[in-house]
């Protein structure tokens, strides 16, 4: 669904009474900053990512460190088409998603950790023994490439090899601890790519959370799958493949066992319209579901996320709007910011995108102590019209 140019930004609505207290994290994707919020939308404390060419995104940690993937400022951008043959370090460069380092900030935006790797991308999972976990791009050997099914097949004598993931594990010093490869665990016909896709890539992994049990928790965008690997064995132990859902993003395990995912819908038959929805993995049922009234006043076909808060609430990240909202468990709206945040892309465009968003607890281990006043950023809000 488009959106006016002249639509209002910042905070929209809030039922006090409603939400679930705390602070918001947005990442503008491709900008240079992350920025906490207070409950009025206003700007609490900033992160300049200056060493980075361009932020993605971020969580913060429960020390009040800041951990941000993103890419260097000298990092190539490849406008290449998707079928033309390109060396495997360029051709995932014109994937979205796609990152060169894990970078960790202290409170006052100083870098205190690094990770760099030319393959990670979209998302990572810290441990609490310090460890991570990240997605990263591999090129599938020829012979398990050609099974996969599924895509629009490329012209006859252009080379198509096929880029999957590999979900690595590293220690705080960044060395390998063990890594796992998600082309072996899935099926290549019963997990095809979509039709419309192009058979650049089978998996895409969006999303890495580890479950209560220790077990990681996957979501992959062009195949529309969802599934859990045991951290015992690295094998799989649930997959999701119902049609209700598709390219989905930010699959996160809940307390009671549950799984919830944003569901995109871009390829939905029918009107296009998103969800948030949460699956029940012992039957694959869906227990619970947000959907807009109308249907398509909400919508994004990339991207986005959704987290779940106290008293069952959801912070949803409408990631190509810059919308951020809160629902309750009854679907009442009762939180609403939209981001004033622009950065251009190489193609011109002004876009407001989020990749996802946070809410931490007043609470929150990491916000411990911290002056979270916005009159220390009057200046910015003001610019950006976020002042009340």
């Amino acid at each position: 669904m488009g959106w006016s140019p002249f639509r209002k930004t910042g905070l929209t609505h809030h039922i006090p009474s409603a939400s679930a207290k705390g602070y918001t994290l947005v990442t503008p994707l491709g900008g240079d900053a992350s920025y906490l919020l207070d409950m009025d939308g206003q700007v609490v404390h900033r992160w300049r990512l200056a060493t980075l060419g361009s932020g993605f995104y971020a969580r913060l940690l429960p020390n009040g460190r800041l951990l941000v993937m993103g890419t260097d400022a000298s990092t190539p951008r490849v406008q290449a088409a998707p079928g033309e043959p390109l060396p495997f370090d360029r051709s995932i460069r014109r994937i979205g998603g796609n990152a060169d380092r894990l970078l960790e900030y202290d409170w006052e935006g100083n870098v205190v950790w690094r990770y760099e790797n030319p393959a990670i991308h979209h998302d990572f999972a810290r441990l609490a023994n310090g460890n991570t976990w990240l997605p990263e791009f591999v090129e599938m050997p020829p012979e398990a490439a050609r099974q996969v099914r599924g895509g629009i097949q490329e012209r006859r004598g252009m080379p198509s090899p096929i880029i999957s993931d590999d979900y690595v594990e590293i220690d705080a010093q960044g060395n390998e601890v063990s890594r796992i490869h998600l082309w072996q665990l899935l099926d290549p016909r019963r997990d095809p790519i979509c039709p419309i896709e192009r058979r650049l890539e089978w998996t895409h992994t969006n999303s890495l959370d580890v479950t209560a049990d220790g077990d990681l928790l996957f979501s992959c965008r062009n195949n529309s799958r969802v599934g859990i690997i045991r951290r015992s064995d690295h094998q799989l132990a649930w997959k999701f493949a119902g049609p209700e859902i598709n390219h989905q993003h930010h699959a996160s395990a809940l307390p009671n066992g549950n799984v919830q995912v944003f569901d995109n819908g871009p390829h939905r038959l029918g009107v296009q319209r998103s969800a948030v929805v949460e699956l029940n993995p012992k039957d694959n049922s869906i227990v619970w579901q947000y959907t807009a009234n109308p249907e398509q006043q909400f919508f994004s076909g990339h991207i986005s996320g959704a987290q779940r808060l106290q008293r069952d609430n959801v912070l949803v990240c409408e990631g190509a709007a810059g919308r951020v909202f809160e629902v309750t468990s009854r679907g009442e709206v009762v939180w609403e910011w939209i981001t004033p945040f622009t950065a251009p892309t190489p193609a011109g465009m002004n876009n407001a995108w989020l990749f996802r968003a946070h809410r931490y607890s007043p609470d929150y281990s990491g916000l411990a102590g911290r002056e979270l006043d916005p009159a220390r950023h009057r200046d910015l809000n003001r610019l950006y019209g976020l002042s009340q």
